[in-house]
């Protein structure tokens, strides 16, 4: 009989059909992860530039008697986005369990934007006074609340978007998007700070990372409005804030000691290290770009991994406490190497140590309080957690070190530091009692 006369396969019709829907799956996932991904991008991304460039923003709009005072203006200003974040987790976490993931991620990457512009566009002191330096403290102010809302509903619809199988890949991408900004970040100033004259730097160089963070806002917002939605509350359903807090409370205090140790390590081993590279071990400024860049690199790839291995371990917490334990007994040990052989080649690679041994617990750690989290108070519970971790631990520590090295002398500052956020952390964890969302 000719191949002609055979009959349609339908073994081979279910393959062709299969193999679509697997095409479309996979691209829908791509959507996904792009469109969630996206709002810690820019977070990240917009702190990196804002450090490397808060000298001149300082003496732009906070002039001062002294470049240290105007410096410190700026920082503050910086800082204030931090005390917004925690308003930002309740209000639009609650929205995200309330309205849907869909409706809280739209609305905070606009107010991102809104923020970006008002720093982007902002005039400068000598030719518009306070209202230049108002407009930089607004748009800290818009970013800072938008960005504390943005985790929760952003994790908890790559958690709940697909199967259960691929959970710990997909949220794995928040993290490692911080890792991808933070590279980005460290390299956009870096190149502009070597391709500008300080003249052009100060009347629009400085504009232009913020410009061009705005170019995400377009594909951001198309890809997020395409979306299907991952959670519908019930029309009776109580705010969720208030249930989550009568009824997960707990949860919810150790979930926010237990991010201590890794928040730490970000806004420690990620971004102060330069610092400490140049007025502690008195390294070049142009050498400590590098430090960045090396972190950024690593925590992106170890996030993923870390994500992979979530998904295939049978219990993620052993993982956690092991990464948290290698962390608090290596970080001494860490400095301490650093301060007796100061190099850029040991620097560069004892930082991607402790950024690994942490952010290698951190992806299974957060899949477990997602899961821990009825999906009901899901966005609002890992906002609450997330945005209070990084404001108490996260946001203070680089002031908290540098007090202590300036107060102590001693270049151990950090490590004592860390090592008590990373027994917080293991005290915390050690309490939680792991279990699987359907």
């Amino acid at each position: 009989m000719s191949e002609a006369a055979l009959p349609a396969s339908p073994i081979l019709g279910s393959s062709s059909t299969g193999a679509a829907v697997h095409g479309k799956a996979k691209q829908s996932q791509f959507r996904l992860i792009a469109a969630c991904s996206l709002g810690n991008a820019l977070e990240m991304y917009d702190f990196t530039v804002y450090s490397f460039f808060s000298l001149l923003i300082g003496k732009l709009f906070f002039p001062s008697d002294s470049p240290y005072g105007s410096l410190l203006l700026a920082v503050a200003t910086f800082g204030i986005g931090f005390v917004m974040r925690p308003l930002g987790g309740v209000i639009i976490g609650n929205y995200a369990d309330r309205k849907g993931r869909k409706a809280a991620m739209t609305l905070t990457i606009g107010l991102m934007v809104l923020g970006t512009l008002c720093i982007a566009f902002a005039p400068p002191y000598a030719s518009a006074g306070v209202f230049g330096s108002l407009m930089i403290l607004a748009g800290r102010l818009l970013q800072g609340f938008s960005l504390g809302g943005e985790v929760g509903a952003a994790t908890s619809m790559l958690m709940e978007a697909g199967g259960v199988k691929g959970r710990g890949f997909r949220v794995s991408w928040q993290l490692a998007s911080q890792g991808v900004s933070a590279l980005l970040g460290a390299l956009t100033g870096a190149a502009l700070y070597a391709a500008l004259p300080q003249a052009s730097l100060e009347s629009w160089g400085w504009r232009l990372p913020f410009l061009l963070g705005l170019l995400i806002a377009p594909v951001g917002l198309y890809i997020r409005a395409h979306l299907e939605e991952t959670h519908v509350a019930e029309s009776h359903e109580a705010s969720p804030i208030g249930r989550l807090l009568r009824e997960h409370g707990g949860l919810v205090l150790k979930g926010i000691l237990a991010t201590t140790a890794g928040t730490a390590t970000m806004y420690l081993v990620v971004f102060f290290m330069p610092t400490y590279m140049i007025r502690v071990l008195h390294m070049p400024p142009s050498l400590s770009l590098l430090s960045g860049c090396v972190t950024g690199i690593t925590l992106f790839a170890v996030s993923l991994v870390a994500g992979r291995l979530a998904d295939r371990l049978p219990n993620r917490k052993p993982l956690v406490v092991g990464s948290l334990l290698f962390s608090v007994i290596a970080v001494y040990p860490v400095f301490w190497l650093i301060g007796q052989y100061p190099s850029v080649p040991l620097v560069l690679a004892l930082s991607a140590l402790l950024t690994a041994s942490v952010n290698i617990g951190t992806t299974p750690m957060f899949l477990m309080l997602l899961e821990m989290l009825p999906a009901g108070v899901r966005a609002s519970g890992i906002s609450v957690i997330y945005s209070v971790g990084v404001t108490v631990f996260g946001g203070s520590s680089q002031f908290i070190v540098t007090w202590l090295l300036a107060k102590t002398g001693n270049p151990l500052s950090p490590a004592f530091y860390m090592m008590a956020c990373g027994v917080i952390s293991l005290c915390a964890l050690l309490s939680l009692r792991e279990r699987k969302a359907a």
